[in-house]
């Protein structure tokens, strides 16, 4: 008989599956379900951006573009990326147009793993970067990040991950699923870490349009971090646009020239039609952000000061819209409490461990849902809770 795990990637077999998709599997089959579990905007993508989508299809636009995406839009993200974060790339030579800010983060690993090189994962992180630096051959260090400290990197916590083979360090806020943001002080203390090293930074900015207190800041604008930083980001998340599949990276063009093998060879270039109607997001989109982020920005205190007053205990997030709430305190794990009030309930949140196995005691909560949706959540969480 064929033995199947004598002809599969090792790498691949020993990869965990998404401990996210546990909880969506069982939804599949629930019917009534109130979800709060997934990271995508509620909102339809603003009409303006479908229409330049539409016309490009009636206008014949169905063709390949060049791997790096089409020139007009690089130019409008080097335009917008100016106005907005104060960064400065050429269009030209420093940026491609991804499948996403997914697709954005696995070539920037891919071009700098060997294998058995380390790669620096701060968590409770996005789920995807562990596993993309173990298939690329490399060793994921992760940095427990703390409550304490609002889930934010500190320079003590790098320099104790830090060995002679580390690469690279994974930067991914605004956080997905903390809601944690490094600001300007912050991230300074992370470059001086760093500066006198060859270690190079993946910053994950996919919600830096998300940010509530304070603008955010990107790493890249520090004193000589710039030539040692690949921005991974994209249109998902600040433009309601998750099913068009478009993000990009930034990068000096030495890192860009060789990221653009890994993008030629596996992709080709990103689809055609959402490339024009990104141009028109960045063109005409930032009304577009402000009011979807002043929802966020309602819905983030509703649902911190409901979860408070049921006794949920959760710091208020500075960006993205999630908020990581802590149950510690009620005498199961993470995956139990989930799975508990999914069951008794039929409302559905994440698992903090699905993130890492540092966030265990705490689960994550989605509020890119309508204030209504999350009322309804809360007082069935009241209910559930009441009877532990």
């Amino acid at each position: 008989m064929f033995d199947y795990n004598k002809v599969l990637s090792d790498r691949v077999v020993g990869i965990k599956p998404s401990g996210i998709r546990k909880f969506f599997d069982i939804l599949d089959e629930m019917k009534d379900v109130v979800s709060l579990t997934v990271g995508q905007p509620d909102f339809v993508t603003p009409w303006h951006i479908r229409e330049a989508g539409i016309r490009s299809l009636e206008e014949g636009r169905t063709y390949y573009t060049s791997n790096n995406g089409i020139i007009e839009m690089r130019q409008e993200i080097a335009a917008y990326q100016s106005r907005r974060f104060g960064l400065d790339y050429n269009p030209k030579d420093e940026i491609i147009v991804t499948v996403g800010g997914s697709e954005a983060i696995d070539m920037a690993i891919r071009t700098l793993t060997n294998y058995g090189d380390e790669i620096i994962v701060p968590e409770p992180c996005f789920v995807c970067y562990s596993p993309l630096v173990s298939l690329s051959g490399g060793v994921p260090v992760s940095i427990p990040l703390k409550k304490e400290n609002a889930f934010k990197l500190t320079a003590e916590e790098l320099k104790n991950a830090i060995t002679p083979k580390t690469k690279a360090l994974i930067l991914p806020f605004p956080n997905n699923p903390t809601g944690a943001c490094m600001n300007r002080r912050d991230l300074e203390a992370i470059a001086e870490v760093i500066r006198d090293t060859d270690i190079i930074v993946i910053s994950d900015e996919i919600y830096g349009e998300l940010t509530y207190d304070e603008p955010h800041c990107s790493i890249a604008t520090l004193d000589g971090m710039r030539e040692r930083t690949i921005i991974a980001s994209g249109f998902s998340k600040a433009y309601a646009m998750t099913g068009w599949r478009l993000g990009y990276t930034l990068a000096p063009n030495y890192f860009t020239k060789q990221m653009a093998k890994v993008h030629q060879f596996g992709i080709m270039c990103a689809p055609t039609t959402s490339q024009f109607a990104a141009v028109e997001a960045l063109k005409n989109g930032d009304d577009d952000i402000q009011y979807m982020k002043d929802e966020y920005d309602s819905r983030r205190r509703f649902i911190v000061n409901g979860l408070k007053e049921i006794g949920i205990h959760c710091f208020m997030p500075e960006g993205a819209f999630y908020v990581f709430a802590d149950i510690s305190h009620y005498g199961m794990t993470s995956e139990r409490f989930c799975e508990r009030l999914l069951m008794e309930k039929s409302v559905a949140i994440v698992p903090g461990t699905a993130f890492g196995e540092c966030g265990e005691g705490f689960v994550r909560i989605s509020y890119a849902y309508s204030i209504k949706r999350i009322e309804k959540a809360l007082r069935l969480i009241e209910e559930f809770v009441g009877t532990l």
